[in-house]
């Protein structure tokens, strides 16, 4: 004889509220794989221009539905809670937020690496930097609201607001007119490779995509050169360094 089939209602409290959990992952899952296809089907233009639409529209459409559930208003789009909170506490969120996606990042890579290997891990994430770089540029961008020829200086902005901006601590160094040395002074991964007397992961295959897809969808005549990013060898008071150069 065939069971019943179990429904949801049949869930106690405890497994509805993991799936609540399930339901938020699966959504940003899916939202992630809407970008990915229209971006592999129309271009990133297209896709940026979606994305875009999509985000305005969808999230002002989440919030105000989550906000009847958990008694929240929202002003200008931003959740009361938010608002209410102090400079210390929104820093700590923005502190916790960042920290969260470096640790997602960790977690995917070596979700590969501990089932495919090194190289698999790293080819992957490489090729996850040249698509992630220019769509936080262009998060950035619109946030700041820069133009599209913002030069150097809108670069150094947009570099400070980076999710790694918020976790790192990075300097800048003014070469003249046309171009300046960005530094990495202090990486969390890094350091905390140090901190266990592990060597410096061997980072620079990612950051060459990285830095210089990022400058070049700040402002597309801006061009990149690697100073040093391990494993090349590095003095004490930086990880990495690398050079933007106006064109």
């Amino acid at each position: 004889m065939t069971e019943t089939p179990i429904t949801i209602a049949d869930l106690s409290r405890a497994e509805k509220a993991r799936l609540v959990m399930d339901f938020f992952h699966r959504t940003l899952v899916h939202y992630g794989l809407w970008f990915t296809e229209v971006r592999h089907q129309m271009g990133m233009e297209k896709a940026l221009e979606a994305l875009s639409t999509a985000s305005e529209k969808g999230l002002g459409i989440q919030l105000k539905r989550l906000g009847k559930i958990f008694g929240f208003d929202l002003t200008d789009g931003i959740p009361s809670p938010l608002l209410a909170l102090d400079d210390s506490a929104l820093d700590g969120l923005l502190d916790a937020v960042s920290a969260n996606w470096l640790a997602n990042d960790g977690v995917w890579f070596q979700a590969v690496e501990f089932t495919a290997g090194m190289n698999d891990a790293k080819r992957c994430n490489d090729s996850c930097w040249a698509h992630f770089s220019p769509v936080e540029a262009w998060s950035i961008r619109r946030f700041l609201n820069l133009a599209p020829d913002c030069g150097l200086e809108g670069l150094k902005q947009a570099l400070n607001f980076r999710l790694y901006g918020k976790i790192n601590t990075q300097s800048f160094v003014d070469e003249g007119p046309d171009r300046f040395v960005f530094r990495m002074d202090r990486c969390r991964v890094q350091t905390a490779r140090k901190r266990k007397g592990l060597d410096d992961y061997p980072c620079k295959s990612a950051g060459l995509v990285e830095y210089a897809y990022f400058a070049r969808a700040v402002d597309p005549r801006i061009q990149t050169e690697c100073i040093g990013c391990p494993p090349d060898p590095h003095p004490e008071d930086w990880f990495c360094a690398w050079r933007f150069i106006l064109t």
